[in-house]
């Protein structure tokens, strides 16, 4: 039967799947919360440390990026990897080692890096928490505390909706954790649940419009040569997970950037058939962003902003007409980019389920 489900799903499916299963997700969001925020009240906290590769580093730097700003808690988001061999991530110097939370994020429980990061933060005394879709899998050996990723099954290579699940995961846990802190009032918290709810109720909306924006701009994306996604502020994170599934599907030459960073070098190497595609947060870069978007525009006329705030756009850009504040609309802000990935892989005849390098280098074997 699993055999019969894997040739029959596909990152396009799951990603049109996204509405139904972040709604689900949300619905049973005690299964995460709670668990993380009794580990939370568990002990002082003085740093929280996220570890994850690929799709969930990019998670675990918009998590360390959340609870720094909405809770107030230090965070960080080191590649596993560094924290384990070279100390990133924390000042270990008068640092109680059990007041530091390390939590370990993997969809499959099975990533080589994040799996011997958090088995090297269990030998230094840090407490841990994984965050896994698989019960029973290697990580969940290693952490204090399990909190499932409410996912369902996502068989194919590259992860989409696991992406959007594990971003609302760690969102809700920030919103929990800053009304434990007193960063939030009770009230300012539950707006904010209740906001994501609002979201996630529309998200038909949201896989609809990203859908048309793709389908209408499909000719010069595709001919790009060069494809540079920029962005800023809370969106960091979003410019990681664009640029990794873009480049692992679609599989053209794909640059991330922060914007302000782009103006340092990059544009010297601009040319006509280069796209450029701007994640319009809501942050005091946005009017900057506009003006990047002006000026490359004169130059290489594929540039499209991807936002929830209104500006004077055209049909290179989408502006969604669900609207969220600059921590929630990441949600949304990734899926145009699935789109791009998913569907103009299919449209450019890549099997996007295949990868090119047979051995999986990044994981434990499985049986």
């Amino acid at each position: 039967m699993a055999a019969d489900t894997q040739t029959q799903q596909t990152v396009l499916g799951n990603v049109k799947d996204q509405p139904e299963t972040l709604r689900a997700a949300f619905t049973s969001r005690a299964d995460f919360v709670g668990p993380f925020v009794e580990a939370l009240r568990s002990g002082p906290v003085s740093r929280i440390v996220f570890l994850g590769s690929g799709t969930s580093y990019n998670v675990a730097t918009m998590a360390a990026s959340y609870f720094s700003r909405i809770a107030g808690i230090d965070s960080a988001a080191p590649y596993p990897t560094e924290f384990q061999h070279y100390g990133a991530g924390v000042n270990t110097a008068g640092t109680d080692p059990s007041s530091v939370l390390c939590v370990g994020i993997s969809q499959s429980g099975t990533s080589i890096s994040t799996c011997e990061a958090l088995e090297h933060a269990k030998a230094k005394g840090y407490r841990t928490l994984a965050l896994t879709s698989e019960p029973g899998s290697h990580i969940t050996s290693l952490a204090g505390v399990t909190t499932p990723m409410l996912v369902g099954e996502e068989l194919t290579g590259p992860e989409t909706k696991g992406y959007t699940v594990s971003l609302m995961t760690v969102y809700l846990w920030a919103v929990e954790a800053a009304k434990t802190v007193g960063a939030l009032s009770p009230d300012a918290a539950s707006e904010a649940v209740a906001a994501t709810e609002r979201v996630t109720s529309r998200f038909d909306t949201v896989v609809r419009e990203s859908e048309e924006w793709y389908d209408r701009n499909r000719p010069s994306l595709l001919h790009s040569s060069r494809i540079n996604i920029l962005g800023y502020g809370a969106d960091y994170g979003t410019m990681l997970e664009a640029v990794l599934k873009v480049s692992e599907m679609l599989r053209v030459p794909t640059i991330g950037n922060l914007l302000e960073e782009h103006g340092h070098g990059p544009t010297y190497a601009l040319k006509f058939d280069h796209a450029h595609l701007f994640i319009g947060s809501d942050e005091v870069e946005f009017e900057r962003m506009l003006q990047f978007r002006e000026q490359l525009g004169r130059h290489a006329p594929g540039v499209h902003a991807i936002t929830c705030r209104e500006f004077d756009s055209d049909e290179r850009d989408l502006v969604f007409s669900v609207k969220a504040d600059r921590f929630l609309a990441p949600l949304m802000y990734t899926v145009p980019f699935q789109f791009l990935a998913a569907k103009g892989g299919k449209d450019v005849f890549i099997d996007t389920n295949v990868n090119p390098v047979p051995v999986r280098l990044g994981h434990y074997a499985t049986s």
